[in-house]
């Protein structure tokens, strides 16, 4: 095939979708402004979601949101400043929490979960990168019952989706990961959960791959476009243009401008979230862990154990405010106690999230040589390998594996 493609942010989902085009013959190139899968792709909790159907705003968030940000060791921080910025985004987020909603949000994820591994595997193996992903499954852990009973929706959603789950009490879940607080009262195992023990090495390694297979990796900012009558010729950058033939948007948070220079409003929000490293924990886990009570979760990682969490809303590019990776860290202390010391790091990264819950997957609707794969929420590293399927099926003219009609970008 003649025409090449730019795909702008090399992050999980960006590198996916430039490997996904090489496979169907295009000629690609990556820009990325650092090191790929340095962005939100490298701090995040490492669990291939499968089980995620279930959106961010569920039935009752109206009552829980203005107690959760007034509560100091509350999960959900919003900085006073954004609010004028970010209050659309909770009111569409709001009306998207009525039952009918979620209930249509729960299935359209749940489209591109059951392509998970189908979208990762032939990427995986042609970059030999397997030493980098388990499949040794997730623990859902809850300090008290009404927690449990509170998550019962959210359950049934996952079962009604075919998600396999196992409902344990708290001694059965000691059993399986000794390390959890006596606290914990009851548990729901799920499998069938795949995990990265490193997520910036896996991302690296499908970079690696895509060079050795010919692709180029441009080290720039992207700043905007040159647009003709078809659509963008080129893309400004901090370092000059460059010339293109058709553009893939895969820049996580900072997708909104771009798009918005493309005619495409979209209300993507930064909710950027926190994880320190404990390098030497003196223990491993058997499992990846998450905490419905405190709204943190723990993985043995390549360099030690990741507590992560929170879900800050604030401006993209805003300082950092450690003393939310100091609550994780009091979080995760509480829920393992043999956690000892100071964390070896800490971080924060941005999560581009949409108020429904779904990511933008289609082709721009103002120019045919453009296309937008962000906005994947929580889920970039499990969505990624599927969402460059779906943008490589696109660009070659194939029927896409899932229905787009979810996921269009005008449908905001």
């Amino acid at each position: 095939m003649s025409q090449s493609f730019t795909v702008i942010g090399a992050g999980l989902v960006g590198v996916c979708c430039a490997r996904h085009l090489q496979r169907e013959g295009f000629k690609v190139r990556l820009v990325e402004k650092g090191e790929p899968g340095r962005g939100a792709s490298f701090g995040n909790a490492g669990s291939f979601g499968t089980a995620s159907c279930v959106p961010f705003a569920m039935p009752g968030i109206l009552k829980k949101v203005p107690k959760m940000l007034l509560d100091s060791e509350s999960p959900l921080k919003l900085r006073w400043s954004h609010v004028p910025g970010a209050l659309p985004w909770f009111l569409s987020s709001i009306a998207n929490s009525r039952r009918a909603r979620v209930e249509a949000i729960a299935a359209a994820r749940q489209s591109l979960l059951l392509h998970v591994h189908e979208g990762y595997a032939p990427l995986i193996e042609d970059a030999g990168a397997e030493q980098w992903v388990k499949g040794d499954g997730l623990l859902m852990v809850f300090e008290s019952e009404a927690a449990f009973a509170g998550a019962a929706y959210a359950l049934d959603l996952r079962r009604r989706h075919g998600v396999h789950m196992d409902i344990l009490d708290g001694n059965e879940a000691r059993q399986i990961e000794p390390a959890l607080a006596k606290t914990v009262v009851r548990a729901v195992s799920l499998p069938d959960v795949h995990r990265t023990i490193d997520p910036f090495r896996l991302c690296s390694a499908l970079a690696q791959d895509f060079v050795r297979r010919g692709g180029e990796i441009v080290q720039a900012e992207v700043k905007g476009f040159e647009i003709g009558p078809s659509g963008p010729t080129k893309i400004v950058t901090d370092t000059g243009t460059l010339d293109v033939d058709q553009v893939v948007i895969a820049a996580g948070v900072w997708s909104r401008p771009l798009a918005k220079q493309l005619g495409t409003a979209v209300p993507l929000e930064a909710e950027r979230g926190y994880h320190v490293m404990f390098a030497d924990p003196g223990f491993g886990l058997r499992r990846a862990i998450t905490s419905v009570d405190r709204s943190i979760s723990l993985a043995d990682m390549h360099d030690g154990i990741r507590a992560s969490g929170a879900a800050e809303f604030a401006a993209p590019d805003a300082a950092p405010d450690m003393r939310i990776a100091d609550m994780v860290m009091r979080h995760a202390k509480q829920l393992l106690p043999g956690l000892k010391g100071e964390p070896a790091s800490k971080w924060m990264g941005p999560r581009p999230s949409h108020p429904d819950s779904k990511p933008v997957i289609g082709r721009s609707p103002r120019h045919r040589n453009a296309f937008f794969a962000f906005g994947h929420d929580h889920l970039g590293l499990t969505m990624a390998g599927i969402t460059g399927r779906l943008v490589a099926e696109l660009a070659a003219g194939k029927p896409t594996t899932v229905d787009l009609a979810p996921f269009r970008p005008d449908r905001f």
